[in-house]
């Protein structure tokens, strides 16, 4: 990698730590509804709520890239997500919390839909599920801190300025301010797009393409499983084990500790081994973890599938959305928008689990994800073997 490939390599990554903000809801949704006494319903509203918003921006978003350019659009979506971890610095009501949910679910449909084309920009050349996955390790680990700087804000012996929990949104903040700076800052060349822009309906017809439609729902899945592993491990473990929400935060921690290093891992394992062998590998794992989470009661084998599960989905993304990028390559701003629409599997997966854990308690909620597991299994023949 040369030096100006470094230099834009960079910024970009900072603004893959910025995209993992979004994955603070989980954490936050579980303090909320502690906080108001609220059941799980209602408190799945709140991921679900951030993930909706990836259904009604994603396409947009790729024919404002047509417009602007991906590196415009990506720091149009990070002044959105400013100002959602800005809103709740003014209270904690469930209202305020609803709408700066959205605002950072508006932010990262825009950037999720932009930055992943725009290391497609950058890294000319280069392997692309490889560098996504690495962007998506980088992500991980602002994934990672989030409950522990939750958990940290909510001892009662940490000065936090009367936020409690909620004092990680002003240090995501200021992280997102970095990041919005320093790509700013960094010269980035675009080729201009050929031929007439994409319509709605153009990008929509692309769902057409076998592959692209079968990518997009194993993106819905891998993004439900995620979610919705962020937000029911903690009850499962106090379902079954009888600890505090405090304690039971671990469990999140310890899910995005095997997803981070699923994803540094997983950009040299993509480098030396074939797509195809390694996502068998990871499907397979996700498989024993929700095997795990419906029959477990012990400790050691709840968090053995929380950590399964966190290595498991930690490459599924970016295998899935290189695949298909390079199916259609003269397309890849539309084709992005798709994937990242995908992403709505985020709202349907915790509303339908909220639904179910309600009525069978948290075994109803993993019998949901396991359904997206089974997809993935069936997506295995679609991955390139080399």
């Amino acid at each position: 990698m040369n030096n100006n490939k470094i230099l834009r390599f960079i910024p970009v990554m900072f603004c893959f730590f910025a995209m993992g903000f979004v994955d603070l809801v989980g954490t936050a949704s579980n303090y909320v509804k502690s906080d108001l006494s609220l059941n799980d319903t209602t408190s799945n509203l709140m991921p679900s709520l951030v993930f909706f918003w990836f259904l009604i921006f994603s396409i947009p978003t790729g024919m404002l890239m047509n417009r602007i350019g991906r590196k415009k659009t990506v720091l149009l979506s990070l002044v959105i997500t400013i100002v959602s971890l800005l809103l709740p610095l003014l209270g904690d009501s469930f209202p305020l919390m609803l709408v700066s949910f959205s605002l950072l679910g508006i932010g990262n449909a825009l950037m999720q839909t932009s930055l992943n084309p725009l290391v497609a920009t950058v890294m000319q050349g280069g392997n692309l599920a490889s560098t996504l996955t690495f962007g998506q390790f980088v992500k991980a680990i602002a994934s990672f801190m989030a409950p522990y700087i939750a958990m940290w804000g909510a001892m009662a012996s940490i000065p936090s300025f009367g936020l409690g929990w909620r004092v990680l949104f002003p240090i995501y903040m200021i992280i997102g301010v970095l990041a919005t700076l320093l790509l700013f800052s960094t010269p980035i060349v675009e080729e201009p797009i050929k031929g007439k822009p994409s319509s709605f309906i153009d990008c929509v017809k692309l769902l057409g393409k076998p592959i692209v439609l079968l990518s997009f729902l194993g993106i819905m899945c891998h993004v439900g499983i995620d979610v919705g592993t962020n937000t029911t491990a903690p009850k499962i473990l106090m379902e079954r084990l009888g600890i505090t929400l405090n304690d039971a935060m671990f469990s999140t921690s310890l899910y995005f500790v095997f997803r981070t290093l699923g994803c540094l891992t997983g950009s040299f394992f993509l480098r030396v081994m074939s797509n195809r062998v390694f996502f068998i590998i990871s499907v397979t794992m996700m498989g024993l973890s929700m095997c795990g989470l419906i029959f477990g009661h012990s400790t050691a084998v709840l968090y053995t599938a929380i950590a399964l599960v966190g290595y498991g989905n930690s490459n599924i993304f970016s295998m899935v959305f290189a695949r298909a990028l390079q199916s259609v390559p003269d397309k890849q701003n539309e084709v992005s928008g798709l994937m990242i629409m995908g992403l709505f599997g985020g709202t349907i997966f915790p509303l339908f689990m909220g639904l179910a854990s309600d009525a069978f308690r948290q075994i109803g909620a993993v019998m949901v994800m396991a359904i997206g597991v089974i997809y993935l299994f069936t997506y295995i023949p679609k991955i390139n073997k080399q």
